[in-house]
């Protein structure tokens, strides 16, 4: 094999598992929606039509970081029945003196109702930007699938936590330092901008 040769086939493999590592993020982020694997929550089209006369205890954790933002849900816990449409309201306020976009990242305890809890409309599908002082009201609506009352794992769990977790949705961006009083929970549009 001539060295001119090697080295092509060299340079492809190199190429190729630089491909690999790029591509492997979006990839096991889709596996993980598709599966619920580690507790990864997905999206729904539509609810079931099934409702159970089981009823699950829903609990809501949320989380900031690196933000100068106040989250916090508007309700603890939830009772609802499985396949039942739930509905929950989050509040975020940011504190700093810039407007700022965060991402809200979720999943759920335990993992295994992951491929369960099933997201019909969520703040968290996409990026966030508050203003300064501003603070907006975020509704999701979930529920949770019948066939979690089938599955030897999670049949016996009568109870879920979702937690949530807003970064700052540009990696490179620094959090405002300067931070003010947060304001007054105010008239704002339901959803957020």
């Amino acid at each position: 094999m001539s060295n001119t040769k090697l080295a092509l086939i060299c340079s492809g493999v190199f190429v190729g598992m630089v491909g690999l590592a790029f591509a492997s993020v979006p990839l096991y982020d889709a596996f993980c929606r598709v599966t619920g694997f580690d507790g990864t929550v997905s999206r729904a089209e539509a609810a079931p039509t099934r409702v159970l006369d089981k009823t699950l205890n829903i609990r809501f954790d949320t989380n900031v970081r690196d933000l100068p933002w106040t989250f916090r849900s508007e309700q603890v816990a939830q009772k609802v029945k499985i396949g039942e449409t739930g509905l929950a309201f989050f509040d975020v306020t940011n504190n700093g003196d810039a407007p700022i976009t965060g991402r809200a990242v979720y999943n759920v305890v335990p993992e295994s109702a992951g491929p369960y809890f099933r997201k019909l409309e969520c703040f968290c599908f996409s990026d966030q930007t508050i203003a300064p002082g501003e603070t907006i009201k975020f509704p999701m609506v979930y529920f949770v699938d019948p066939e979690y009352a089938e599955d030897f794992e999670t049949k016996n769990k009568p109870e879920i936590t979702l937690s949530y977790t807003f970064f700052p949705a540009d990696e490179d961006a620094q959090p405002q330092q300067s931070a003010k009083a947060p304001a007054a929970p105010g008239a704002s549009t339901l959803g957020g901008s």
